[in-house]
C-alpha cells in the first residue's frame, strides 16, 4: 500500500507547492503573528519573538484542524563553516505538507527578520542574512518556494518594502525586483520575487511583512 496520495508525484516534485499550499503558508504566518501579539513584549528580539510566533502558528493550525501539514522548530542544515562546523545554519520556521512527510530535505522554509523604515542595518541584514541564504542554496536548495517574514518595527511597511526591494535589485539585478501580490488582511504587505540559486535553479520567494512596532 502506498503512503502517498495517488495524485502526488514522487521525487523532486516533493519540493513543489500548489497555489493553495502557498496561500496556506501565508495565512498561517499572518494568523500566527496576530495570535502571538499579546505575548510579544516591547524590545523583544528576533529569536524569542519567532519562538512565540511558531508556537502560535501551531495553536492556529490545531484550531483550523489542518491535519495535512506539520510545523517544525528550527531546521538545522549540515556542513557550514561556522562556530559549529556540523551545522550549515538554522531556518527559523519550517513546515512540511503531507506530500513532503518522510523526506527531511523537503520542507517549507520561513526565515524571519526584523525590519523597519529607516532601519538600514536591519533591512540590510534582511537581504544579506536572509534572502542571500536562499540565493546561495544554504536554505531550500532546489526548492520551488521560500518565504521571508519581516517583523516591521517602524512603519510604514511600504517604505520598508521599497528599501528592501532597492537593495535586492542592487545585489541581484533588476530581474530580482519584487512585485506586490494579493495580500492578507493581517499582513502589512506581501511581495513576490524570483531569484537564481547557485546551481542555476530558480526559487520563488514570497515576502510577508507584518507590523510589530510595539516590539521596538
Amino acid at each position: 500500500m502506498t503512503l502517498f496520495a495517488p495524485d502526488v508525484p514522487y521525487g523532486s516534485p516533493a519540493f513543489a507547492l500548489t497555489e493553495d499550499q502557498v496561500a496556506t503558508v501565508v495565512d498561517l504566518v499572518c494568523r500566527g503573528v496576530e495570535e502571538a501579539r499579546p505575548a510579544i513584549t516591547p524590545g523583544m528580539l528576533e529569536v524569542p519573538a519567532t519562538i512565540v510566533v511558531r508556537k502560535s502558528m501551531r495553536r492556529v493550525k490545531k484550531t483550523l484542524s489542518l491535519t495535512n501539514l506539520q510545523i517544525r522548530g528550527e531546521h538545522e542544515l549540515d556542513n557550514m563553516a561556522t562556530a559549529d562546523p556540523s551545522i550549515l545554519g538554522r531556518i527559523d520556521i519550517t513546515l512540511q505538507f503531507l506530500h513532503q512527510f518522510g523526506d527531511e530535505d523537503a520542507y517549507v522554509a520561513i526565515e524571519c527578520k526584523r525590519v523597519g523604515a529607516g532601519l538600514s542595518t536591519l533591512n540590510r541584514a534582511y537581504v544579506g542574512e536572509g534572502v542571500h541564504r536562499f540565493v546561495t542554496g544554504k536554505y531550500a536548495a532546489g526548492h520551488e518556494w521560500g518565504f521571508m517574514l519581516g517583523y516591521v518595527l517602524v512603519p510604514p511597511a511600504d517604505d520598508v518594502a521599497a528599501a528592501i526591494n532597492k537593495r535586492i535589485e542592487q545585489t541581484y539585478g533588476s530581474a530580482a525586483k519584487l512585485a506586490p501580490v494579493a495580500g492578507h488582511s493581517l499582513a502589512a504587505a506581501v511581495l513576490y520575487g524570483v531569484l537564481t540559486q547557485g546551481s542555476g535553479h530558480t526559487i520563488r520567494l514570497k515576502h510577508v511583512f507584518v507590523n510589530l512596532q510595539e516590539a521596538a
